[in-house]
């Protein structure tokens, strides 16, 4: 069984990855995330055995450069600039429904990031739990609690007309 072209690898799993990381760390700091788990993931792919999940795989590559990605995002300044005089839609999934990803942003990390791995990537709670430490059944309470948290904080349809 041979291992298909790394190019294949970007096409078939890069929207996963992207929402992943998009889900994780936000959409400012999304597509950096997106990049650096795609060149770890070519200089370590000749290894990869033929056999492997690559889609775990670059998941949980996906995961460990999220984390490097919030790491250095705390330790800069924040810039300030100036406000522009009309808001822009730069095609951001919190232009679409801003709401959803506020919500999604305020759950705690553990919950959110079982969130985005299980319902974006569609891991199951075993390897989430190896990617975030823990046992599975943490990694589907974490889940669950983080699906329960979304519904009781995003506004539901009836919410949203005053009804």
């Amino acid at each position: 069984m041979s291992k298909p072209p790394f190019e294949q690898i970007v096409t078939d799993h890069g929207p996963t990855v992207f929402r992943v990381v998009r889900a994780v760390v936000g959409p400012h700091d999304a597509e950096d995330a997106w990049s650096e788990t795609f060149l770890a993931a070519l200089r370590g792919y000749p290894r990869l055995p033929a056999d492997a999940n690559v889609e775990a795989w670059l998941v949980t590559i996906a995961h460990r450069k999220a984390i490097d990605v919030t790491r250095a995002s705390a330790r800069r300044p924040a810039p300030v600039g100036e406000v522009p005089d009309a808001p822009t839609r730069l095609g951001l999934p919190q232009d679409a429904d801003p709401d959803l990803w506020r919500a999604l942003g305020d759950l705690p990390d553990r919950q959110r990031h079982a969130v985005a791995y299980h319902y974006l990537a569609g891991l199951p709670y075993k390897e989430i739990a190896a990617l975030t430490g823990g046992t599975a059944d943490a990694a589907r309470r974490a889940a669950a609690d983080g699906i329960r948290n979304l519904r009781g904080t995003y506004p539901r349809e009836t919410d949203r007309m005053g009804r």
